[in-house]
Formats: C-alpha cells, sequence, structure tokens
C-alpha cells in the first residue's frame, strides 16, 4: 500500500514521533496506522503521545542575533512546569533552537520542526523535541518563533525575567555603533516593562478608534451628563489621546526618564550620533500568554497515581 501525507500527517498527530520515522514505520507495516503505533512505541519513539493531552503553559523565551545585529530571532519553547523551565538541561535546549531558527527558512512552526536538526542531522527538530520529552518527562512544545531581518539597520534583542518576556526590536539607520545599539537595548526593555499594541499611531486600526471612542464616548456622557456634547467631545479627544500615548510605543512615555517620550528619545539617540534613527518593528513574546493553564491539585494527583 501507498504511504501518502495524511497518513504520515495523521500518524504524527496521534504518537508525537517525526515525520521520517513516521514514513519509515508506515512503509513497513503497509500503512496500517495501527500496527505504525505499536511499532513506534516499541523503539521508543512514541512516548511524547502520552503527554500531548497535558498542557505546556511554563516554559521560556529565548533570542539570539548574528554578529553583525542584521538578523535576530526570538523563540518560545514551552514545558508543564516551571521546575522545568529553570531546568540548565532545558534551557540549552531552547538556546539550541533558537540558533537552529536563526538560520531556517521555514515560515511556520510545521515546516520548521520537520526540518533537519542543525545538531545532527540524522534527526529533524521533531525528533529532537520528542527526546527532550523522553528524557525530561514532561510535555514540551515549540510554540513559536519569529524572525526579523534588518535590511538597513540593526535589530536588538532582550530577555526579561530569565526567559519570562523575549523582545527584539529593528531600526534603519545608516550608523550601527555602541550608542546606537544601547539605545535599541534601552528600548527593547521598554517593550518588555510596557507592552505596546502598536509601534505607532499611523499602525492604529481605525475600527480600534472606532471602538473605543465610542466606550469613551458613553463613560464621558455617564460620568458629566449635564454637560453640552461639545465639551463631551473634547473630553473624548482627550481620553483618546492619554490612551494612544499607552499603546503605541513612540508615543509612550520612556521609562528612564520621565521628561521623554520614546519617539523624543529616539531622536536625542539620532541627533548624538549623527544620522536619523527610525523604528521599524519589534516582536514581544511572553511565555504562556493566551494558553489556558491547567490549575492542578497536587494532593489529587498524588493520590491518583497511587491508585493507579
Amino acid at each position: 500500500m501507498a504511504v501518502n501525507a495524511s497518513m504520515v500527517k495523521e500518524l504524527r498527530q496521534r504518537t508525537g514521533a517525526g515525520m521520517l520515522d513516521c514514513k519509515k514505520v508506515l512503509t513497513e507495516t503497509d500503512g496500517n496506522i495501527d500496527k505504525s503505533i505499536e511499532l513506534l512505541r516499541e523503539k521508543g519513539l512514541a512516548k511524547a503521545a502520552k503527554k500531548a493531552h497535558r498542557i505546556a503553559a511554563e516554559g521560556i523565551a529565548a533570542a539570539t542575533a548574528t554578529e553583525d545585529n542584521k538578523t535576530a530571532v526570538v523563540v518560545e519553547v514551552n514545558s508543564e512546569t516551571d521546575f522545568v523551565a529553570k531546568n540548565e538541561k532545558f534551557r540549552n535546549y531552547v538556546s539550541a533552537i533558537a540558533n537552529q531558527a536563526l538560520v531556517s527558512e521555514s515560515a511556520d512552526i510545521e515546516a520548521f520542526l520537520a526540518e533537519k536538526y542543525i545538531e545532527d542531522e540524522t534527526k529533524t527538530v521533531q525528533d529532537s523535541l520528542n527526546e527532550q520529552i523522553a528524557v525530561i518527562g514532561e510535555k514540551l512544545s515549540i510554540r513559536r518563533f519569529k524572525k526579523i531581518v534588518a535590511e538597513n539597520g540593526a535589530i536588538a534583542s532582550y530577555v526579561h525575567g530569565g526567559g519570562k518576556i523575549g523582545v527584539l526590536i529593528e531600526a534603519e539607520t545608516e550608523i550601527v555603533n555602541d550608542d546606537v545599539m544601547e539605545a535599541l537595548k534601552n528600548i527593547a526593555m521598554q517593550i518588555a516593562a510596557l507592552p505596546p499594541v502598536y509601534l505607532s499611531r499611523t499602525e492604529v486600526d481605525k475600527s480600534y478608534i472606532d471602538s473605543e471612542t465610542a466606550i469613551l464616548k458613553q463613560q464621558a456622557m455617564n460620568e458629566n451628563p449635564e454637560k453640552p456634547e461639545s465639551i463631551i467631545e473634547k473630553m473624548i479627544i482627550g481620553r483618546l489621546n492619554k490612551q494612544l500615548k499607552e499603546v503605541c510605543l513612540l508615543d509612550q512615555t520612556y521609562v528612564k526618564d520621565s521628561d521623554l517620550t520614546v519617539q523624543k528619545y529616539v531622536d536625542s539617540i539620532s541627533k548624538a550620533v549623527g544620522t536619523s534613527i527610525t523604528l521599524k518593528s519589534y516582536v514581544r513574546f511572553e511565555t504562556g500568554e493566551g494558553i489556558e493553564k491547567k490549575e492542578e491539585n497536587f494532593a489529587e494527583e498524588v493520590a491518583k497515581q497511587m491508585q493507579s
């Protein structure tokens, strides 16, 4: 029986084994999924499947860049517990995944997992992950990565809280020196501390403005029912501007000098180094964001294991 892509995909989903391993055993079993699962288990390649239902919401973010600071990447790799996230073996593995992502041409996680693992090209990235799961004993997940390439400028990275937050910031600039890189690092720290929604006001969606305006108008009318509409409109403008200063990076108050906005800080560095500096893009990963964590009762968990 010919082995097709859908069969390989199904076996991967059910076992967590690598694509090449799935294809190989399917060929050996003439396409029989159940026999393939048994064979993978016998070879110790399906251990990850037992943990597939668990929630991995801990872990760390890691960032790395090329020596010229022209290319940088941030990755998030999840574990089930914070204990594992602090484990040196796990952290070394995440660093290896960041190095893999730095040179990867993959556009998504599925393609990334199917790549040859640069530290051992006899394996895929998925294979390396399965091995880590087997050794560490928890569900692990390479959740996401984002790479930025600066065409005309540089990228700085920053990791906060031992991996709780990973940030990249890209700037367009003709001069890249220590002063510029220090400034970008400071801005990356700003992004970690005060997460913006947009880089600048030009990126703000009209739907966001319309929605916030409607909410702010209702708030102002509820608080000031006696005021005329003309005053209400001025209040809305003021409140909306205040809100945009919080969600737009360039409008935020610079954390290291409250007399400056981020844009004014960038302008001051531009003047000092003698070239124009323009912030182009940023990435901010916060470990576990958007993942619903499962609350575990440790005593109950131990009791269940003893009963089984």
